[in-house]
């Protein structure tokens, strides 16, 4: 069920960014395409992903010192 939640929310924070960039970049005077936000969106879920996995290795590493 781990991995289940873990997917769940990588492609719930996906969606929800997506949306986000769809309503705000406008805001500030930024015109994407859908694919573009689509592309944008992957872009910073891979960095979240990798800078949650980092962060679990590290404090995994301090918890068993």
């Amino acid at each position: 069920m781990s991995l289940v939640e873990a997917a769940a929310n990588v492609v719930i924070g996906y969606g929800i960014a997506v949306a986000t960039q769809v309503v705000v970049f406008p805001h500030f005077g930024l015109h994407a395409s859908l694919s573009d936000n689509l592309a944008i969106g992957g872009v910073f879920t891979a960095v979240s992903i990798i800078r949650s996995y980092t962060l679990r290795r590290a404090f995994e590493a301090i918890r068993e010192r």
